[in-house]
């Protein structure tokens, strides 16, 4: 089996590189921020991050095809990466500095693409994960300063801490009821959105997390770290892995009670 690690140390080059461009335009007073077609906001630094991960890509990995938030899929191939340039866009043009740049490998398989390698950099919250198939996954300042994640071991809801992004989702699929009574059996819940619960999951701060409505790029990174974490990652249809159009991660002992609950009254 390939080990990915090459993939994982290029990873960490294209973060590096992503960070530097993100941090540099994060709270500038002349930011460009422009509303694209599904009425979500992209800003110049989402455009530019993407286009020097692409550059960088080209160079080091040529054979590999790329998909990215903002412009799309480029290229053929059984390897695809697979970019998000800034989670959180509209925390990052508002100054809120929980944002992060999202990088995965994904390969194909008898079962179609699967992430292979993620990382998650969060440049103003001096915070990065990653993980590679079959090595774990990890936190910290770099591949030489780092310390292993691994979920919790909660095992019941009453226990349990909750993140989720907001209740708009949930009530425009009919699934608000099961989510709230959900909400009502845990110990405790927190909104902390985008990219995030889903790292807390992976480090055990957090033990259950989901979203209603995702793309490809806002889970593929998420779910192999999760993954490798020992935690557990899928749709809210239960497909394992980021394919779903939506997400549920949990430390696996209370994965089942999850989806029972947000499929409830669907």
């Amino acid at each position: 089996m390939p080990d990915y690690l090459d993939d994982l140390r290029l990873a960490h080059v294209l973060a590096d590189a992503a960070d530097a461009a993100t941090m540099d335009r994060f709270k500038a007073l002349d930011l460009k921020v422009e509303t694209k077609p599904d009425m979500t906001p992209v800003s110049e630094a989402d455009k530019a991050a993407e286009e020097l991960i692409r550059g960088h890509l080209q160079r080091a990995r040529p054979r590999d095809a790329v998909l990215g938030e903002e412009y799309g899929v480029e290229g053929t191939g059984p390897r695809r990466w697979v970019v998000d340039p800034i989670d959180g866009t509209k925390n990052y043009v508002r100054g809120v500095p929980v944002w992060a740049t999202l990088i995965a490998l994904m390969e194909a398989g008898a079962g179609g693409y699967e992430p292979v390698v993620g990382l998650v950099s969060a440049p103003a919250l001096g915070r990065r994960w990653w993980a590679a198939k079959g090595h774990g996954a990890f936190t910290g300042r770099s591949l030489t300063s780092a310390s292993r994640l691994h979920v919790s071991q909660v095992s019941t809801l009453s226990d349990a801490s909750f993140a989720y992004s907001s209740l708009s989702g949930w009530e425009e699929q009919g699934r608000l009821d099961g989510f709230l009574d959900l909400t009502r059996e845990v110990w405790r819940t927190r909104a902390y959105g985008d990219f995030w619960p889903y790292m807390m999951v992976a480090e055990g701060s957090v033990d259950l997390c989901a979203e209603p409505e995702l793309s490809l790029w806002d889970m593929a990174a998420n779910a192999i770290i999760v993954t490798e974490a020992g935690g557990n990652f899928t749709g809210l249809d239960g497909r394992p892995g980021p394919h779903s159009g939506n997400a549920a991660a949990s430390n696996g002992l209370l994965h089942d009670e999850l989806l029972g609950y947000l499929n409830q009254r669907y």
